[in-house]
């Protein structure tokens, strides 16, 4: 992906996000220059843990077909039990595609927070890590909703889902409904281990820049700030 789309679709993210009042830690409105003037050792929590600004088009070359922008908010470690939650927040286009993928520890609640609707399609997995035709039964904010293989829970403003280890899950927003704020929290958020894609793919771009960036990405910290990971 070209930086110049990412700094295009940070800036439609923003937008969104003011229009439904949601707001970012003040970190999240920084600069490449204001990340330098803040002393190196004050960031270590941010770029350890993950925190701050992703984007993916899982590398197939197509964003708008199959992609997720999201900000990670607050995140533990795995190798920490003092500190075991996670919350993102996403940005999911109609008929975006997040694909089919599973965590083998994670659990998730998947909120609509606004916008309009994301359709969740799910199954179960077998001990091969291959979809099963089990029927699929999940918690709906507290309500216990049962449906087939492959089928779909459709959530809307308000509503969530929990998914828990191994259900592989995809997820895109629904036709006709307009951008969906979703919100995710959950146990510790490990992307380096703890996602198992159905079929293999990036998880970050590659990156043409063509223009400096707008606001970094967590994979941007190490170029751009020199923070390396303790």
């Amino acid at each position: 992906m070209k930086r110049s789309e990412i700094n295009g679709y940070i800036k439609e993210a923003e937008t969104f996000f003011r229009e439904h009042r949601f707001v970012l830690p003040p970190w999240g409105y920084w600069n490449p220059t204001d990340w330098r003037r803040v002393e190196r050792s004050k960031m270590d929590e941010i770029v350890d843990h993950g925190l701050g600004w992703d984007l993916t088009d899982f590398g197939g070359g197509d964003f708008s077909a199959r992609g997720l922008l999201l900000f990670t908010m607050r995140n533990g470690s795995p190798d920490d039990p003092a500190r075991t939650y996670a919350e993102k927040i996403m940005v999911v286009k109609e008929g975006q595609i997040t694909p089919l993928h599973f965590h083998w520890r994670k659990t998730e609640d998947i909120i609509v927070r606004g916008g309009g609707n994301l359709v969740v399609e799910m199954y179960f997995s077998d001990e091969n890590e291959r979809t099963t035709t089990d029927t699929v039964t999940v918690s709906v904010d507290g309500v216990r909703r049962t449906v087939e293989a492959g089928e779909s829970v459709r959530l809307g403003p308000g509503e969530s889902v929990t998914l828990t280890p191994r259900l592989y899950h995809r997820f895109y927003g629904a036709a006709g409904k307009g951008t969906v704020l979703v919100g995710e929290v959950s146990t510790v958020n490990d992307d380096d281990r703890d996602n198992r894609f159905f079929e293999p793919l990036g998880r970050f771009p590659e990156i043409e820049e063509d223009e400096e960036p707008y606001r970094l990405l967590v994979k941007d910290y190490q170029r751009y700030i020199g923070v390396s990971k303790r």
